[in-house]
């Protein structure tokens, strides 16, 4: 069975960068769409940005200009790059992976983590 491991998270300043990687060690990228969702405490879990089978990206307003997802050639790793980082962008961030970047619902997409996300503190 396909499972994600999200990695690469930590505790920033705010403006600082970091990186998050999506990887599928038994499993690869290509031809779905790869997504990934935060969750901060006390709050539903929120998309934040989608890469689909083609390459088409897409971005929650509150990150576009900040985020950037990208793949790597062998579809083997989805990457958050984060810039400009923000307190608001504190969080437990999870990827996943579906047929479409239309489906914005965690729990409906087929392969994911299952909880382990990997999480983002920002201080101001």
């Amino acid at each position: 069975e396909a499972q994600l491991v999200e990695s690469g998270g930590g505790s920033v300043r705010a403006g600082e960068s970091l990186r998050l990687s999506c990887a599928a060690p038994r499993f690869t990228f290509d031809g779905y769409a790869t997504h990934w969702f935060r969750q901060a405490p006390g709050k539903e879990r929120e998309g934040v940005s989608c890469i689909s089978a083609d390459g088409t990206t897409y971005y929650a307003d509150s990150v576009k200009g900040r985020f950037t997802i990208s793949s790597d050639n062998a579809k083997t790793n989805v990457y958050l790059q984060m810039n400009s980082l923000k307190p608001e962008d504190s969080a437990v961030y999870y990827c996943a992976a579906g047929s479409s970047c239309s489906e914005t619902n965690y729990y409906a997409l087929p392969i994911g983590s299952w909880g382990q996300g990997t999480q983002v503190t920002v201080s101001s």
